[in-house]
């Protein structure tokens, strides 16, 4: 992932982090679904989410 493609100069902070999060949830789908076509579970884009239950989160 190039960051040149995903943000420029001329965008709010806000717009910033939105565009990277997009990215990342962008990142995280395309992961996901080539797990499930392998017959696999992709990590979280953050592994250390695999380490605290739903209700703590």
């Amino acid at each position: 992932m190039n960051a040149n493609q995903i943000i420029t100069d001329d965008m709010t902070l806000e717009e910033k982090l939105s565009a990277i999060d997009a990215a990342l949830k962008a990142a995280q789908e395309a992961a996901d679904d080539q797990a499930k076509s392998n017959g696999a579970v992709a990590a979280p884009v953050d592994p250390a989410s695999l380490t605290i239950c739903d209700g703590c989160e």
